[in-house]
């Protein structure tokens, strides 16, 4: 789902980088109302879960892999804006520096997965959740559905915005300059795998978790509760307990990455430039296309996009790390680390500006 530099024109990164920006404004507006010594941790360890899921790839149909996002959860736990921030941070170290999604698709994958996708789950959380006590097994049963429906509102937008490049963007001869695949292949491409498999491990992340935190953190699910049947059981958010067997979780998540490699093949349209001129690649691309032939060499658009960032750890390999497994454990430790050590210095930049707000005042 994470789209590639190249897939989408310039245009069409644009287009949807604008329209990511008022979210992104909105977002931080409301991270910095609500922004205390809890916060920042809640959303770095959201933003680090949500990278490191999505390194656990899954075997879906015609040989492609897909991934949880963790954006259900996350949007259950600190509601839709933090979470629309912290899915963003992830997908944007993500893109910078593993090379998972495109540097100019930064835009339209948070568009798609962040807020699309966090709007979506807390849409129908609330929905499905009700007035019921956060105890309750609607409240796991609508964290799930979140989670489901979240990630294939996210792929079905990607598969559109795949879809429509042939049908705007073609070469003198006719021939796509970007996506070469139209609507009637990328969404059901898309889609089937999404549907099956990969929404299923969404659904179980998101309910999973949450009935974790019924049984030991209550106050956690209090955010986005809504007006609840007990009111006892409006906690405040002050009174939860330590976050330490969350961060364990997630640590034994880092530690457990290199499984996320055993899954054969790539994410449907995420193949490399190189890949359209080779033979075995180019069967695979086929076989995931529903026998549609790919092109024999790549979209000139694509080609010359796909060049534009050369990511340090690309595809999340060092290239100073022979042991693949090993390599995509450091990358898992480092993009976790990057993204906490961004949370902290965005909770000092609010601080310092809020201390220094009533000074100038």
């Amino acid at each position: 789902m994470h789209i590639p530099d190249g897939y989408l024109s310039p245009a069409t990164c644009a287009t949807l980088f604008a329209g990511s920006v008022p979210f992104w404004r909105m977002a931080l507006r409301r991270v910095k109302k609500a922004m205390n010594s809890r916060q920042v941790p809640l959303l770095s360890l959201f933003a680090a879960f949500s990278f490191v899921i999505m390194m656990f790839n899954l075997p879906l149909p015609g040989g492609t892999t897909g991934h949880a996002t963790g954006i259900g959860l996350a949007t259950v736990v600190i509601g839709p804006w933090a979470a629309m921030l912290a899915v963003s941070v992830a997908l944007v170290v993500q893109a910078l520096f593993f090379g998972d999604g495109g540097v100019t698709a930064i835009g339209a994958n948070c568009f798609n997965m962040a807020i699309a996708g966090s709007l979506v789950a807390y849409a129908v959380y609330r929905l499905l959740a009700g007035r019921s006590a956060l105890a309750s097994a609607r409240r796991v049963a609508a964290a799930g559905l979140a989670g489901y429906i979240a990630i294939n509102v996210s792929a079905l937008l990607a598969a559109v915005e795949f879809g429509i490049q042939p049908l705007l963007y073609k070469d003198a001869a006719g021939a796509p300059l970007y996506c070469p695949y139209p609507l009637s292949i990328a969404i059901p491409a898309m889609m089937i795998g999404h549907l099956t498999i990969a929404g299923l491990a969404e659904l179980a992340v998101s309910a999973g978790v949450v009935a974790f935190l019924q049984r030991s953190d209550l106050s956690l699910l209090r955010s986005t509760a809504g007006k609840v049947v007990d009111a006892a059981q409006a906690l405040p958010l002050t009174a939860a307990r330590p976050l330490r067997a969350l961060w364990a979780g997630l640590a034994m998540l880092m530690v457990l990455t290199p499984l996320g490699i055993l899954a054969a093949g790539s994410a449907w349209g995420e193949w490399m430039a190189s890949d359209y001129a080779n033979p075995a690649a180019r069967r695979q691309i086929a076989a995931a296309s529903f026998n549609h032939v790919a092109p024999q060499l790549p979209p000139q658009g694509l080609q010359r996009l796909s060049a534009v960032w050369t990511a340090p750890f690309a595809r999340y390999a060092p290239p100073y790390i022979r042991g693949a497994a090993f390599g995509y454990l450091l990358s898992a430790m480092f993009g976790a680390g990057m993204i906490v050590l961004a949370f902290l210095m965005l909770g000092r930049f609010i601080r310092s500006a809020a201390r220094a707000g009533p000074e100038a005042a």
